[in-house]
């Protein structure tokens, strides 16, 4: 269980310099499955980061969240398979177009059953977001509908599945059914404090609640032992795991 834990625990690689990213990822690359590289990162190192991160042996998660027109997002995602990445993400408020349309060009580039054809998700509604910020942006919806909402049309834009909160997983199965991937951030363990999180669950209620991948940062960061911290959490996937089965 230990080995199946490992590969759905993505370690968010929230550094600014290629040293720390290079540092994190020799030490974890052993206890992660998975690293995600997100927007500062990737600004300031660039696609050298990925193939430095794929060269260590481990797998990206590319947590741009594209959202723009159709045509530049649909290419973006090709540059990015065409990266290596196991993972990359666009926004579902993006619309259907938008999705659609990158769903096309990678298929075309990298036919579904390829090697290397990453995962293709949308974000539904950040986990830093609260019914108070979506009323803000005009938003009146609650998350709990909106979630679902941006799962159908991702699915049905043909994605491979959505970031979302662990909270959300089963509102976002009964949409979307099982083999739909779900990939949640804002997980932190008993033994961490929430940070700027406001809708969390602990890894063994997510992987419960039927997550495919959790994205795990500071918990693991910010501990006095990181390689200690990612064990632990990897035991409590794994014996939630096993209670899955």
């Amino acid at each position: 269980m230990i080995n199946a834990a490992r590969e759905r625990l993505i370690f968010a690689l929230d550094v600014d310099c290629f040293e720390d990213a290079e540092k994190w990822v020799k030490l974890l690359h052993d206890k992660v499955g998975m690293f995600k590289v997100g927007k500062q990162l990737f600004t300031r190192c660039g696609p050298d980061v990925v193939r430095m991160i794929r060269a260590e042996g481990g797998e990206v998660f590319l947590d741009l969240k594209y959202h723009d027109i159709p045509n530049t997002v649909a290419m973006a995602g090709v540059e990015a398979s065409r990266l290596g990445v196991k993972i990359f993400n666009v926004h579902a408020l993006g619309g259907r177009a938008m999705m659609k349309t990158t769903v096309e060009q990678v298929d075309a580039a990298f036919p579904r059953g390829h090697a290397d054809r990453p995962l293709l998700l949308a974000v539904t509604i950040l986990t830093s977001s609260s019914e108070e910020t979506l009323r803000e942006v005009g938003i009146e919806r609650p998350v709990a509908e909106m979630v679902p909402q941006l799962a159908r049309l991702a699915k049905e834009a043909g994605m491979d599945g959505v970031v979302a909160s662990a909270r959300e997983v089963d509102l976002i199965r009964q949409a979307c059914g099982d083999d739909f991937v779900v990939v949640t951030p804002g997980v932190r363990p008993a033994f961490a404090s929430l940070d700027d999180q406001k809708r969390v669950m602990t890894p063994a209620d997510a992987i419960a609640a039927g997550a495919d991948y959790l994205v795990i940062g500071r918990p693991i960061s910010a501990a006095k032992d990181p390689v200690d911290a990612a064990g632990r959490i990897l035991d409590e996937m794994a014996a939630a795991l096993g209670g899955r089965r």
